[in-house]
């Protein structure tokens, strides 16, 4: 391939200023939808207690930062926790400072990391297609990717892995602009190099080593690695030492090189070399299915954006446009990402989130070629189409199954009515598609899974709560538990209970010392599964135990839903009966 990038003195190739009356229409009806799309990430915040899964760090860490009026040392559970840099617990805490401590006003931010995923998907879709389609591939990619069930839960829960992601696609954004406007480079590459530095003091240096292996590779394959003396790297590399290197400094200062170390080597290295801290082996293509769910519907669009790139590049006998260049960066990023972590030890999805808008961006494109009158991708489009319809009634018909039926094991409220709009919602968007009306078949798809995700909010979720225990042991602890009460959890994770009852709480897991503990004498209130008392504690407490409590709980595994077990119960246990 031949380099066609401008060297500034050539107008890029550009959306048109004024788009057409049909486009203009188009924008509006689904800026509309796209609108009610977005709604359900900012709906009913503070309606639901915290996740135990990850949430408690971010919601908790902030907490106590400002408790003790040091924003250097993050804490959680009155002990240090430098396993991840500051960042995030700093956009907490400015959210609190303004709003308030709670669980609602932490989840603020989560949400604005999901809508900046979608507008980055936005421009990086505009920037992927032809001149003439920008404008729409630029809505389609981002009303996919608001509707995708996946961003809609993991933007109300998760945070570190949301602002990864968003400051790794703004990465590549900046990156794409600056390729696809070159007369305005500088200014793209210096907020590329802000959103490193953010990046790697959200989550540590894969935020500047995937990109930095991305950009190469994709330099590589243009030839042109001459250019990286065009990349502004020395300043480039200020920026970054400038937003990240005062806070390690002062963590230097303070503790010395060891926390920094077992930073970078432990969380880091360590965790993707022998998978420390994943109990999980998982094979090296694990991550295909995730591509997929991951971005769903948009995703399955892959196939024909990958039949589109081969033809458009076996058809390329001169210079290409820039926008074909653009889809050639985002399917390196897209595949180099997905490499580097299937060569890991330690696989976790979230991992490879940070590919979402790249996938929805070259999805958006193709779906934009096919949408326009007797165009001739219409009909991958449209069997495209039928298979996420077809993939929408399975998945209502196993939502009504597995919590809406006599065989149900959690019951959980708006399943029936999630189940009956997938289903029928699916089959409209597969009658449309066999009647080769691509746009009005993704249309229904995106209406259908609005409709979902906003059931989801209002009543499924709701529900959930029923099956988390950390609330209601914590209101029993409350009410039972004096300061010189020890109170511990053994081999279960239960970190919302310190925000909950704002104390430290003993966590082990390793029956010896909470043995140890059951005997001193004290008394100490012990949380566990009912299998690990049977099986750990019981056979050999020396002292007689009594329950005071007990909480049933929810594990979101799809093979743990799939095997119909009674749902896991968490006993509270004390050694004074009294």
């Amino acid at each position: 391939m031949t380099n066609d990038v401008p060297d500034g003195r050539v107008t890029p190739i550009g959306p048109s200023i004024r788009p057409s009356l049909q486009h203009s229409a188009f924008s509006i009806q689904h800026c509309l939808l796209l609108l009610l799309a977005v709604c359900p990430y900012f709906i009913d915040l503070a309606g639901s207690s915290i996740w135990d899964a990850n949430e408690a760090f971010y919601v908790e860490t902030p907490r106590e930062m400002m408790e003790r009026g040091d924003y250097v040392n993050p804490t959680f559970n009155y002990e240090p926790r430098v396993n991840k840099p500051v960042l995030s617990y700093w956009i907490v805490a400015g959210f609190y400072h303004l709003f308030g401590v709670s669980v609602g006003v932490q989840r603020i931010p989560i949400a604005l990391g999901g809508v900046g995923l979608i507008v980055t998907a936005f421009f990086l879709a505009r920037a992927a297609a032809p001149s003439g389609r920008s404008a729409i591939a630029a809505w389609w990619a981002a009303l996919g990717l608001a509707v995708s069930p996946r961003l809609l839960m993991f933007a109300r829960r998760i945070f570190i892995d949301i602002y990864i992601s968003m400051f790794m696609a703004l990465t590549l954004l900046f990156f794409a602009l600056a390729e696809r406007y070159p007369a305005r480079r500088r200014p793209f590459l210096i907020l590329m190099y802000v959103c490193v530095g953010l990046g790697v003091l959200t989550k540590g240096p894969i935020a500047a080593l995937l990109p930095g292996l991305v950009f190469a590779v994709y330099l590589a394959v243009h030839r042109e690695l001459r250019r990286t003396r065009d990349m502004l790297v020395p300043l480039g590399t200020a920026i970054v030492l400038a937003i990240v290197v005062p806070w390690y400094a002062a963590l230097y200062q303070q503790w010395g090189w060891a926390p920094i170390e077992s930073f970078f080597f432990g969380e880091n290295l360590a965790r993707y070399v022998d998978g420390v801290g994943v109990n999980a082996d998982r094979p090296v293509w694990w991550y295909l299915p995730v591509v997929f769910s991951d971005s769903f519907p948009w995703s399955l669009f892959l196939f024909p954006a990958a039949a589109l790139w081969i033809r458009e590049r076996r058809r390329a006998s001169g210079p290409v446009d820039v926008s074909f260049r653009i889809r050639t960066l985002l399917w390196i990023w897209i595949l180099a990402i997905v490499g580097f972590f299937s060569l890991s030890t330690g696989k976790q999805d979230l991992y490879i989130y940070p590919i979402v808008p790249a996938i929805v961006a070259l999805a958006a494109v193709v779906i934009a070629r096919s949408v326009e009158p007797d165009s001739s991708d219409a009909p991958r489009t449209s069997l495209v189409t039928v298979v996420i319809g077809g993939l929408l009634i399975v998945a209502g018909a196993g939502f009504l199954v597995l919590f809406n039926s006599p065989l149900a094991v959690y019951m959980l409220a708006g399943s029936a009515l999630v189940g009956a709009i997938a289903i029928a919602g699916g089959a409209v968007a597969m009658l449309l598609a066999l009647r080769r009306r691509a746009s009005a078949a993704l249309v229904a798809v995106a209406c259908t899974l609005v409709a979902v995700n906003w059931v989801f909010v209002l009543k499924v979720l709701p529900s959930f709560e029923a099956y988390k225990p950390a609330p209601g042991l914590a209101a029993v602890l409350k009410e039972r538990a004096g300061p010189a009460d020890v109170i511990v959890t053994y081999n279960v994770a239960l970190p919302s209970l310190v925000y909950y009852l704002r104390r430290h709480i003993e966590v082990f897991y390793d029956n010896g010392p909470v043995l140890e503990l059951l005997g001193s004498g004290r008394q100490v209130f012990l949380m566990l599964s009912r299998d690990d008392y049977d099986r750990a504690i019981k056979p050999v407490a020396t002292v007689p135990l009594c329950q005071v409590s007990s909480q049933p709980t929810f594990d979101v595994k799809l093979r743990n839903v799939l095997s119909r077990q009674r749902p896991p119960e968490i006993l509270l246990l004390t050694n004074k009966c009294n």
